[in-house]
């Protein structure tokens, strides 16, 4: 498949470099590679992308694009988001094709979690 015109690579602001990093880390098993103070890229986790240090989050309250994420168990997922310091902010709903919930990273980042029907 041609990558012309295709989504290439998300950034993605944090508050805080260490701590997001540390999260993601410890729920989803990302990893990271540092370019910088204020800049790492995200290195597994299926698109290309990276957090830069920024004085804002993303959240879908100030218009943001929202990263959706994908789990085969919601609820193992949601208990790890909250034992590493992450917020469920939206319990789970159904939408057309599935369940997902949303959740705030230690900084305040918003996300979304979701699993087919």
């Amino acid at each position: 498949m041609s990558e012309h015109h295709k989504i290439n690579y998300l950034e993605i602001p944090t508050t805080d470099l260490p701590r997001v990093k540390e999260f993601f880390s410890a729920v989803f098993a990302w990893r990271f590679t540092d370019y910088g103070p204020e800049y790492c890229s995200i290195d597994n986790a299926s698109i290309d992308g990276g957090f830069y240090l920024s004085d804002t989050v993303a959240t879908v309250q100030k218009s943001s694009v929202l990263v959706v994420l994908y789990s085969e168990d919601l609820s193992a997922t949601s208990q790890k988001i909250v034992e590493h310091g992450g917020s469920i902010i939206k319990p789970v709903f159904s939408f057309p094709g599935g369940h997902r919930f949303h959740f705030s990273d230690p900084n305040g980042g918003e996300y979304a979690v979701w699993k087919k029907a």
